[in-house]
């Protein structure tokens, strides 16, 4: 609060003194703000509440949230860390760590004043633990292996219990070996709702999407771990496109994306076509609306979770993707020489005769190689998939890895199935150019 000095002449001290008083609560109500663990009433005081009942329920493409019980006023879960066969893209299998059988682990939902019980079995043929990323609780239940717990061993049951004090999109992880365990996909999302209604704006489509990234050689299933730099496979819910399912709104629909980064090295820069958002939470808690600021690219760093909110006007068909272009890729490789402007003709067929399958790659950038697998006449290992995208509705798409499709239509009956590719009103196709209107707008080939 700003008092000038012809107000303090004015009023004199008392109002100078009120003045700094409010400055004060001020101060306290923004640290109250940020820091929401005052006056929370414990779940076994009030009943607890129900995801798609109290809450919208949050939409994992690709993925599940965890189950629960109620016991004792408490919500009791289970996760078991196990060996998984996963699927990233059709063709593309790896040999991963995940728990409850899929990779990652399902989106843990709770509610602000929840109190949780949360058992941890290990399956694996090595020691973990779980830590809760941005948790605010007891230290003997956040989960730093040697630090704050003693280490699960294969075939132990570990029990996790406290009581949420906080709202916002949060991780889980291992917090044993790091490297190797989130390497290899021990992590998942852990979203805590809001107890008072109101305390943030209600929306219709709430998705959560994990970010990661992987190195797994081309014919190769384990991914390594021990990897630091060279990252072939990125991933959103650990799928790579053409394997991501598609986010599904409906016009005029208010959306919510909680995007978390449980990558090893990279921060995603995550860019939405066709509209602007704000951005409105990070793992620290919800931004005051005075602090939010509108974005159409929103920066994850390692570690983090941002969480942005739009309303979805513009029906089409828009791209969701990490801005990193080497992030839109798959199993890429970075050993091969640059062939881009080089003239291929007459070397193949030279080449072909001591190779018979030889064909010169990337002289047109990486656009020819997916072409080149899409009509067969490149192979790709076994176990592998080609470096960019898929055949899309006017041409061939040369996308892949952190890349999805927001799909917004007029009316949305059925939310769970896709609806299919954007037909553009007339008008509004971009098109050959026609040779009269070039000549018309002066424009010359």
């Amino acid at each position: 609060m700003k008092i000038t000095r012809r107000k303090m002449i004015l009023t004199g001290s008392l109002a100078l003194a009120g003045g700094a008083l409010l400055h004060q609560s001020g101060q306290a109500a923004a640290m109250e703000e940020n820091h929401p663990r005052q006056n929370i009433s414990p779940a076994w005081e009030t009943p607890p509440l129900q995801p798609g009942v109290a809450y919208p329920q949050i939409i994992t493409p690709d993925g599940t949230s965890l189950d629960y019980r109620i016991v004792d006023g408490a919500k009791v879960y289970h996760l078991i860390a196990e060996e998984v066969r996963h699927e990233f893209a059709p063709g593309l299998r790896g040999n991963c760590w995940g728990y409850n059988g899929q990779v990652h682990g399902p989106t843990i939902e709770a509610v602000e004043g929840d109190r949780v019980r949360i058992y941890v079995t290990n399956r694996l043929p090595a020691p973990t633990t779980i830590h809760w990323h941005g948790a605010i609780l007891p230290s003997g239940m956040d989960g730093v292996g040697g630090l704050n717990q003693e280490l699960i061993r294969p075939g132990e049951t570990f029990k996790y219990e406290w009581t949420f004090q906080q709202h916002g999109t949060l991780l889980y992880h291992s917090h044993h070996d790091e490297m190797s365990q989130i390497g290899m996909g021990l992590g998942g999302l852990l979203i805590v709702h809001p107890r008072e209604p109101g305390t943030i704006p209600q929306v219709d489509r709430d998705f959560a999407l994990l970010l990661s990234e992987w190195h797994i050689p081309a014919g190769s299933e384990r991914p390594n771990p021990t990897e630091m730099v060279d990252f072939n496979v990125l991933t959103i819910n650990a799928r790579a496109f053409p394997g991501t399912s598609s986010l599904i709104a409906q016009q005029g629909d208010r959306v919510r994306l909680r995007i978390g980064n449980i990558s090893a090295m990279s921060h995603h820069p995550i860019h939405l076509h066709g509209h602007a958002f704000r951005v409105t939470e990070t793992d620290g808690g919800r931004i005051a609306q005075a602090g939010q600021w509108p974005e159409t690219t929103v920066l994850v760093p390692v570690g983090s979770t941002r969480t942005v909110e739009f309303v979805a006007d513009n029906p089409g068909d828009w791209a969701l993707h990490c801005h990193m272009t080497h992030h839109v890729m798959n199993q890429m490789g970075h050993a091969g020489p640059n062939m881009i402007g080089v003239n291929p003709e007459g070397f193949d067929s030279r080449m072909q005769k001591l190779f018979p399958g030889y064909m010169t790659m990337g002289h047109l950038g990486m656009n020819d190689h997916g072409e080149h697998v899409e009509s067969g006449h490149m192979g790709v290992p076994v176990n592998s998939i080609p470096m960019v995208g898929s055949r899309g509705p006017h041409d061939y798409i040369t996308m892949g890895g952190m890349f999805t499709i927001l799909k917004v239509r007029e009316r949305i009956s059925d939310y769970s199935r896709d609806p299919g590719w954007f037909e553009n009103p007339p008008g509004t196709q971009s098109k050959h150019a026609d040779s009269e209107e070039m000549k018309r707008d002066g424009i010359k080939k």
